[in-house]
């Protein structure tokens, strides 16, 4: 069972159905309890930062988030939710993020190009990583955002994965069981279904 956590921003249904299609039991919830026992989260979002994080501390699901993390659980962030798992953001000074990857968030700064990044672009990978199984190198995937992940040079090997627009910037992030993405992979395709396949495969921790 995975756990898409609500927090009132997010394309959840899409999510969700993405599962339904791979097959994969999933339940969208927004309480803490559940979210507290759970073998592993999805972390959607749509939104501004301080809203979303205003939000999850308003319901109680900051804390069961960073508990999870922090036990094992396999945890995918998806576009703000890859976000919300830095540590700050510029989008709202002074709001603490959930600070799993060492970091902060940047709004792009082009004078070339448009902001928001919108639309389809690849992704170079970096390194091997569970979500790549079976995904070609420089595979195209849906982008929607004006801000992205900008890790401190010893989180840099948190990041496996990386788009090119205006520069490089982080597009793909795994460390150990925390695992996200910039991009929507429930609305890229094949191959976004099979990067979401790839997270429902990643073992859950064993009980104690």
């Amino acid at each position: 069972m995975i756990v898409i956590i609500d927090y009132g921003m997010g394309n959840l249904r899409s999510v969700s159905k993405a599962l339904d299609h791979l097959g994969t039991p999933n339940r969208i919830t927004e309480d803490p309890a559940t979210v507290a026992g759970a073998e592993k989260l999805i972390l959607p979002g749509v939104g501004a930062f301080g809203d979303a994080m205003a939000e999850l501390d308003r319901r109680g699901l900051t804390e069961p988030i960073k508990q999870r993390a922090a036990t094992g659980t396999p945890l995918l962030g998806i576009c703000l939710g890859m976000q919300l798992i830095m540590e700050t953001s510029e989008e709202s000074p002074g709001v603490a993020g959930l600070g799993l990857v060492e970091g902060t968030v940047a709004r792009f700064r082009t004078s070339e190009l448009k902001v928001p990044h919108m639309g389809w672009n690849t992704v170079r990978r970096c390194r091997s990583a569970p979500l790549f199984e079976g995904i070609e190198d420089d595979s195209w995937f849906y982008f929607v955002h004006s801000y992205c992940v900008q890790p401190t040079s010893n989180a840099w090997d948190a990041v496996a994965g990386v788009t090119e627009y205006g520069g490089e910037f982080a597009s793909v992030l795994w460390r150990d069981n925390v695992m996200a993405t910039q991009f929507h992979p429930e609305k890229s395709q094949a191959v976004g279904l099979r990067m979401l396949g790839n997270f429902t495969q990643v073992l859950a921790p064993t009980p104690l």
